[in-house]
């Protein structure tokens, strides 16, 4: 029997191999596109002339190779990977702004981001860091926080604790044993899993890139396991793990706290997934110098070079297909005009569920390949935000350029089952884990675009449910009822903030909102207020959905992009765009942002020894 796996192993090692290192499509990392720093523009109304071109039918062009739908960084990640090859995109938006969870939005003067709070990884020379300098020609600047870049704090306020944590493949883990003397054991344990885990990710990038017998392969005969120890971890949850490394419930939770960037329960998180994001921040964490604008408005300029386009205010209400059953284009609602807009290809970045339960014809819905896929994934837990715009400066303030996770206590799988579960009005009353973070502390550009102002971005999850009743009332006017709950949520909200951060006083906020999950269907398209796409729990890892869902579609032609075809959040997102582009190009672009940092560090190695 292992003399038969051995020998099967061998010979899916050399298909994957052959596919690694084969490649006939042109390749978006042939180069060094790097180009001199330009002086940053900080007027909004220059970037809006980049960020918010509208729709009209005149500004499409000519002879288009692709559609992306979707501005997000999965849609934009692929236009750029496109456009530097030679391909004329269009990418269409809904919203009235390009960047999707990286777009910024301003009330009262101040100027908040959704989605990008902090990002890891940067290091130069690293290949995320590399792919991402390419994908804006090296404009994009990236600040590093603070170090320790993370608070996890725990308890009610007669009894918080506050543990640090610091990036740093050595660091982290030393600072954590300082915090909890004689659980040392348990530290190394846990770094020794997540690293692993961590590791083994290259199999669910093969999984979605090589032929679809070989995935079959892997899958069906478990070899998936034997290859990657992060399929071998994926089917555990993460608090079946830390449960078995410490009794210390402290140090479950700091070692879990981080689960709030995917959106599940520690009992319903896979530990690989887990892992990423640990691995993600150990060398450290960084936010975009002038903002999460910038990364769109960097981005733009590459597909419009190419003679491609980016339009906002352009819903997408439904994808074209020919007699053949293949992708031909798309509709476009302009008022009550309906524009057909044709390309060879179509790729979403809309996520699965938008894609095909409301884009597709009922028929081409039905689908059985199509339902298999939609019946493999659900969607994620709604998230909630809420703004605050501050009087002060971040010294004034107390605010630094780090992040602080804030919860009631230490048992979080109890915590949030119970508050996702209760009446809505009282988990409004008690909102059991807060995310915090300071935009304007972490941004160095802030202090000349805002003087003397600062703000703060709070995030948590809510159920959709709670607010659905309202999702078809016009947004700026759905009623006194949702204004309340609203604002019950704001009022709990404030309180937790005011006590761990003692400076900030009511008489210092000048503007506060709060954004719920239909907030987020509205500006985001997402449908059910998800943040991060479709649900990462345990099953989202199985072996045969990582195989299932990828770039290809069912039908001809047609694409996914983005956080649905790999991981949520920026990374995922990137990762997304990237194996979409490797489909289309016929080439392993992992492999290709791989190579070119490796030339740029030999390089630039060789430049310090001369």
């Amino acid at each position: 029997m292992w003399l038969s796996v051995a020998l099967v192993s061998v010979v899916v090692v050399i298909f994957i191999l052959k596919y690694v290192l084969s490649g006939s499509g042109p390749n978006p990392f042939d180069r060094d596109t790097r180009e001199p720093l330009k002086k940053m523009v900080l007027d909004k109304k220059e970037k809006n002339k980049v960020l918010k071109q509208g729709f009209v039918a005149s500004k499409v062009p000519d002879n288009l190779d692709a559609i992306i739908i979707g501005s997000g960084i999965g849609g934009l990640g692929l236009g750029v990977l496109l456009a530097k090859v030679g391909k004329k995109v269009l990418i269409l938006e809904q919203h009235d702004r390009a960047g999707g969870c990286c777009h910024t939005f301003t009330e009262k003067g101040f100027e908040f981001d959704v989605g990008i709070h902090y990002i890891g990884d940067l290091l130069e020379h690293k290949p995320f860091r590399c792919m991402l300098d390419q994908l804006t020609n090296g404009q994009l600047q990236w600040e590093p926080l603070e170090n320790p870049f993370d608070q996890v704090v725990l308890g009610p306020p007669e009894n918080r604790r506050c543990y640090p944590i610091y990036s740093g493949r050595n660091r982290f883990p030393d600072e954590l044993k300082k915090c909890f003397p004689g659980e040392e054991k348990a530290i190394d344990e846990y770094m020794r899993l997540v690293k692993k885990a961590g590791r083994g990710i290259w199999l669910l990038a093969m999984l979605k890139q090589c032929p679809v017998p070989i995935a079959k392969l892997l899958v069906y005969t478990g070899l998936v396991k034997h290859l990657s120890f992060f399929f071998k971890m994926a089917p555990r949850s993460l608090t079946e793990v830390v449960n078995e490394l410490t009794e210390n419930k402290d140090l479950r939770a700091v070692f879990s706290y981080i689960f709030g960037t995917y959106g599940n329960m520690p009992k319903d998180a896979s530990f690989s997934m887990h892992s990423l994001l640990v691995t993600h921040y150990l060398n450290g964490a960084w936010y975009p110098k002038g903002g999460a604008s910038e990364i769109a408005y960097h981005m733009i300029p590459i597909i419009e070079k190419a003679g491609g386009a980016v339009l906002v205010r352009a819903p997408v209400n439904r994808i074209l297909f020919n007699d053949a059953k293949e992708a031909c284009g798309v509709s476009v609602m302009k008022g009550q005009e309906e524009i057909h807009i044709h390309a060879p290809m179509v790729i979403s970045n809309a996520g699965i569920f938008n894609t095909y339960q409301k884009l597709l014809p009922k028929e081409l819905q039905a689908m059985p390949a199509i339902q298999k896929q939609l019946g493999m994934m659900k969607n994620g837990e709604g998230g909630l935000s809420v703004f605050l715009g501050l009087n002060g400066t971040k010294e004034e303030l107390g605010l630094k350029a780090d992040n602080y996770w804030i919860f009631t206590e230490n048992n979080f799988d109890e915590l949030v089952e119970n508050y996702l579960n209760g009446n809505r009005e009282e988990s409004a009353k008690n909102v059991p884990l807060l995310f915090v973070a300071s935009p304007s502390a972490k941004d160095p550009t802030w202090e000349e675009r805002s003087p003397g102002k600062s703000t703060l971005s709070l995030v948590s999850f809510a159920n959709y449910k709670w607010f659905e009743e309202w999702k078809d009332d016009k947004v700026t006017n759905r009623g006194a009822d949702y204004k309340e709950l609203k604002q019950i949520f704001i009022n709990s909200v404030l309180e937790v903030v005011m006590g761990v951060f003692p400076k900030i006083t009511r008489d210092k906020i000048e503007y506060v909102d709060c954004g719920t999950p239909i907030t987020n269907t509205h500006y985001i398209g997402a449908p059910k207020g998800e943040i991060y796409g479709a649900d990462h729990g345990i099953a989202r890892f199985s072996p045969e959905l990582s195989a299932t869902v990828r770039p290809q579609t069912p039908l001809k032609n047609l694409y996914l992009t983005g956080q649905d075809v790999f991981l949520c959040g920026f990374a995922g997102g990137l990762a997304g765009a990237l194996t979409c582009g490797s489909a289309i190009l016929n080439r392993n672009l992992h492999l290709d942002a791989i190579n070119l940092a490796k030339k740029r560090k030999f390089q630039s190695d060789k430049c310090k020894n001369e």
